[in-house]
């Protein structure tokens, strides 16, 4: 059908869906581009300036301990970045084309949580202004999604889930229960992350790790806490944001093949690389990776017994 009227940005904008899952690619290019810098032990050229020193310089100080520590921080992020660019992506592709309103609350709120984290900022002075850009570049995409895409909103929103509360005793049930347990883990554990990040900076473990107290590391450099605490807070901003997607999904998702690739997909992402990259570099104490453990063996557990339900379409 000829359509004289319709213009050229309005074809490529779509429904504003497109413009969603833009925003999902840049975070998991973005999360991708964290992996690869991790991997080389290398930092942004910002990094390097704010410090005034080279990792080289700081990988030589005590068997490079510092300068791990800083990697698996940020490799985390990564991993979390590409997490939460997967759920997008599967809430552009199904619930929000369906015109479901929990989607777009979804996404309302998450977008909330994720860039208000960008503020914490504030609680360590440091500002990264290669990240500051990007967040900037990408919060007119973000916006414009949740505004175009608000028409799509045809059902009702409620708070019941999108599945009968007589499965919560089946073993599929039993299932979706511990996906929802694991989720609200994670939204404990990023906001208390986030906190930690914007104030202590490193519990106990960590100072063990690294070798050196506060004041010593301060008198390394004055600005490596203040790097630190960016990448920490922006982890747990990271964390807390998938944790809240995650409890939207399976709690308003009606069972579907999709929903539980998602699931798997995202999470499966960030925790064997949150997990994994504590061995390489010897961060191995049992109490600081129980909890991520527990939330890894969580989503596996869940997992495995909600299959079935999900997969019967």
């Amino acid at each position: 059908m000829h359509t004289p009227h319709r213009t050229f940005f309005r074809a490529i904008l779509g429904d504003g869906r497109p413009l969603l899952l833009l925003t999902a690619l840049a975070l998991v290019f973005a999360g991708g581009g964290a992996l690869f810098l991790a991997c080389t032990g290398d930092f942004l050229p910002h990094d390097i300036a704010f410090l005034g020193m080279q990792p080289s310089a700081l990988c030589a100080l005590n068997e490079c301990r510092i300068a791990h520590f800083m990697i698996h921080d940020r490799a985390s992020f990564g991993a979390v970045l590409i997490s939460i660019g997967t759920l997008y992506a599967w809430v552009a592709l199904f619930p929000l084309k369906e015109g479901e309103a929990w989607a777009w609350w979804l996404v309302v709120v998450s977008f909330i949580s994720g860039f208000g984290s960008f503020l914490s900022y504030l609680g360590y002075g440091y500002l990264d202004t290669w990240h500051g850009w990007s967040t900037l570049l990408l919060v007119p995409v973000a916006l414009g999604s949740v505004v175009m895409t608000r028409r799509l909103c045809s059902s009702k929103l409620t708070l019941e889930p999108g599945w009968s509360p007589s499965e919560w005793f089946s073993r599929e049930g039993i299932g979706r229960a511990i996906w929802l347990t694991s989720s609200l883990g994670l939204v404990g554990a990023g906001a208390t992350i986030m906190v930690i990040g914007m104030t202590e900076v490193f519990v106990t473990s960590d100072l063990a790790f690294i070798g050196y107290n506060r004041e010593e590391l301060m008198s390394i450099n004055p600005r490596l806490i203040p790097l630190i605490a960016h990448d920490r807070a922006g982890f747990g901003g990271g964390v807390l944001t998938t944790g809240l997607i995650l409890l939207g999904v399976i709690w308003k998702s009606r069972p579907s093949t999709h929903v539980w690739q998602a699931v798997v997909t995202a999470t499966a992402a960030g925790f064997s690389v949150g997990v994994g990259v504590h061995y390489p570099i010897g961060y191995v104490d049992t109490l600081h990776l129980l909890p991520a453990w527990l939330g890894a063996a969580g989503f596996v557990i869940g997992a495995l017994l909600s299959k079935k339900m999900y997969f019967q379409d």
